[in-house]
């Protein structure tokens, strides 16, 4: 037998056997269910962020929550920052003994992806990612205490370089090294709380963020709309997809923690939400896409769930569609 044959049928059976890892899609029992909240994505929807924010933890009795501290909104002028919104939600985390990812660093969740503020665009490379440490090292310190921290996220989904090129830039230049150095950074200042490191479901290759962090984030989206020449689509994948990729960086670098960490839960648009007409909306996620891509997190292999897009359910229901919202609080109400 040649060389080429016998490489052919090991990868064969490589490929065989993580299939049948994949293949069982019984549903997970007791999957936890968190939810995303952005105060910045708040504001794009035009909400009362406070009020939005109280709803999501006592209507739908959220318990696991992940945060971000959106560089911009977090030193607004360099070495000015502002801690008022930010306070607000882990105190009242704390009062619920809700638990919160609190996502740290330049890339973070939301659209543009990186969040960079006005008066860092004018300083060098070397300038930029000492400020960016500053500010890393500040949140820590003023939140490593809290007892509703459970995990720090640092950066979100940098290894995926070619999504929003545009508006992350200036981020690529280091990003590999900044995240090298933040994550170091996040162990020394805080040895306690582990590191979430994530990578997008559907592109990541997931081997350097999954070797990356203490505990592993993906996110999943299947109903897309790409701009250029695909348009409105779902992805055509299936639980087994993930089920093998997560098989595969367990094989190569052993088991820890895995989560989604971002469950698309709102329509993927081509323009901000509050300038789409609802009808367009409902078609890239309505209600039966809500509970599929719920259905799908109980099949892909991991127990714990943090769907993206409670804001968004905020506002539907105050524009006469809370089948979201209503659905949401059915899936906390049973989630451990």
């Amino acid at each position: 037998m040649t060389k080429k044959r016998i490489a052919l049928w090991v990868l064969f059976t490589v490929i065989a056997f993580l299939w049948v890892l994949s293949l069982d899609v019984r549903p997970e029992m007791n999957i936890i269910y968190g939810a995303s909240f952005s105060r910045f994505h708040s504001d794009e929807l035009k909400l009362d962020w406070k009020k939005t924010y109280l709803a999501i933890l006592d209507d739908l009795k959220v318990r696991h929550l992940r945060l971000s501290a959106h560089w911009p909104l977090t030193e607004p002028k360099k070495g000015v920052y502002n801690f008022t919104e930010l306070d607000f939600q882990i105190k009242e985390a704390e009062k619920r003994s809700a638990s919160v990812i609190l996502a740290v660093g330049h890339r973070l969740p939301g659209w543009p992806e990186c969040h960079t503020p006005d008066w860092v665009m004018s300083l060098s490379a070397d300038q930029r990612d000492q400020e960016l440490l500053k500010y890393v090292e500040t949140v820590v310190n003023r939140y490593k205490n809290s007892p509703a921290l459970q995990y720090w996220q640092v950066e979100n989904e940098v290894f995926l370089k070619f999504f929003s090129r545009a508006s992350c830039e200036l981020h690529n230049m280091n990003a590999e090294e900044n995240l090298k150095k933040e994550i170091d950074l996040v162990h020394r200042l805080d040895p306690i709380h582990p590191i979430i490191i994530t990578d997008s479901g559907e592109f990541g290759t997931w081997y350097e963020a999954y070797n990356s962090g203490d505990v592993f984030g993906t996110s999943i989206y299947l109903y897309v709309w790409w701009r250029n020449f695909l348009g409105p689509i779902r992805y055509p994948i299936t639980p087994a997809f993930f089920r093998i990729k997560h098989s595969i960086v367990r094989l190569i670098y052993g088991t820890k923690p895995s989560i989604i960490i971002e469950l698309s839960g709102e329509p993927w648009l081509l323009q901000p939400i509050v300038d789409t007409p609802i009808e367009i909306q409902l078609e890239r996620m309505g209600i039966d896409k809500f509970n599929e891509m719920i259905n799908i997190s109980t099949k892909v292999g991991f127990n714990t769930s943090y769907l993206w897009g409670a804001e968004w359910w905020y506002w539907m229901k105050q524009n006469g569609h809370p089948e979201f919202w209503n659905r949401a609080r059915e899936l906390y109400k049973n989630s451990p």
